[in-house]
């Protein structure tokens, strides 16, 4: 039988011994306490299993294996070592070989806390598992029974890492920056009430997105916006150059108040979606292509000649769509200021869209919240898995810089 075929016998006899070491661990737990030591006792379990089957791949056979006779290298029992978890301190014990060369890797030298579970039950949780969820998880995984609470302890948690990351000092110039909102469903006062979420998403002088923070309020309106460019401008932010934005009322109104100097664009994204919401299935398809035809245009003068024939085409039976495109104009037609490279970085807002749609992922898997907190600390976790993607500069952002160095002189200044 093959060496590899014997590692893998092994690597089953031992899962099954753990699930039934586990089993085993698992009585009626009738208090906080048990709950604790239960936890407490399958982390050095499953800690030392995973040590055990490390220093057996270091010597290349098992504990008490005659193979292991005269190698040169053994088992030399094992050395005490205490690390801190989410529930406790756990002391486990880490094996040693003979020649003092076995290195674990499950457990660092230096390392004094235990994060490998706690960064799994973050990631059940950024994909929108509930605690409860996250607990039948670890049982189906393990074959124990971790205790919800105790999980909602890791998740606790992160609460201080969303506080600290909210009131970061933020870059000085952000010369686009993506102001959208979404809303989520939390209970409150014995009500589910939907409220909303809001985000302001930057592009920096690298050309990199950089979600700059998330707030959440009863209801979207431009006086929390306001409140939020506010707090944008106290952490340090003096400008931006493009302010991309839905078209709420007030919206302009509230940029302009605190960032005086900034265009606005709004989202054409939005404007189509607020155009089809009330025309009929089989008109949509014809009425989108009309409405391309504005904002692909190449000119300002193009352009409205293309809104006036939407209207004359479309203007008595959907009075409304030719209406909102005409009152938005001026906030429409700032795309138009720019070249083709940054009108799409404008216009698209794919920067945005992408990240909506992971947070939209997350909070479909809860659908309703059991407070502010803990929807805000989702919301968080998945931006942060989001963001470690983001290493790359938006596309054709140098010919958009330079372009924005020549508009904007002394505004924007390139190293």
């Amino acid at each position: 039988m093959s060496k590899t075929t014997n590692n893998t016998q092994a690597s089953i006899k031992k899962q099954q011994q753990l699930r039934t070491l586990l089993k085993e661990m698992v009585g009626n737990l009738s208090s906080q306490e048990q709950i604790a030591t239960l936890s407490q006792d399958l982390l050095k379990t499953i800690v030392e299993t995973a040590l055990n089957g490390e220093v057996d791949e270091h010597l290349g056979y098992e504990k008490h294996d005659p193979v292991g006779h005269h190698t040169g290298n053994s088992r030399n029992g094992y050395y005490p070592k205490t690390l801190k978890s989410a529930y406790g301190e756990v002391e486990v014990n880490i094996p040693r070989d003979r020649n003092g060369n076995f290195e674990p890797q499950f457990i660092e030298k230096g390392q004094t806390r235990l994060t490998q579970f706690d960064d799994q039950i973050l990631a059940c949780y950024a994909r929108g598992m509930s605690t409860r969820d996250i607990a039948q998880t670890f049982e189906e995984m393990f074959g124990a029974r971790v205790s919800h609470t105790i999980i909602a302890k890791v998740t606790e948690a992160v609460w201080e890492q969303v506080q600290a990351w909210q009131n970061r000092p933020l870059d000085e110039m952000y010369p686009i920056v993506y102001l959208d909102c979404i809303h989520v469903k939390v209970h409150q006062d014995k009500r589910v009430i939907n409220k909303a979420v809001y985000l302001a998403l930057g592009i920096n002088m690298a050309g990199k997105k950089e979600l700059l923070g998330l707030w959440m309020s009863d209801n979207e309106g431009a006086k929390f916006w306001l409140s939020v460019l506010t707090e944008l401008k106290n952490r340090g932010l003096k400008d931006v150059l493009i302010a991309c934005v839905d078209g709420l009322t007030g919206f302009p109104e509230a940029i302009e108040a605190v960032f005086p100097q900034t265009a606005i664009q709004l989202c054409i994204v939005h404007m189509i979606r607020n155009s089809l919401k009330y025309v009929s299935w089989k008109d949509r398809k014809a009425l989108a292509a009309d409405l391309k035809r504005i904002y692909q245009s190449i000119t300002v003068e193009e352009a409205e000649s293309e809104l006036e024939a939407l209207n004359a085409t479309w203007g008595n039976k959907y009075p409304s769509v030719y209406q909102s495109w005409q009152r938005h104009w001026a906030n429409i037609i700032t795309l138009f200021d720019y070249p083709q490279e940054i009108r799409k970085a404008i216009y698209t807002t794919n920067a945005i869209e992408s990240l909506n749609s992971v947070i939209r992922k997350a909070i479909k898997n809860r659908r309703i919240f059991p407070s502010d907190r803990s929807a805000m600390k989702t919301i968080y976790l998945a931006t942060e898995n989001a963001a470690k993607r983001w290493t790359m500069p938006i596309r054709d952002w140098g010919q958009a810089l330079q372009h924005f160095s020549i508009v904007f002189g002394d505004r924007i200044k390139l190293d």
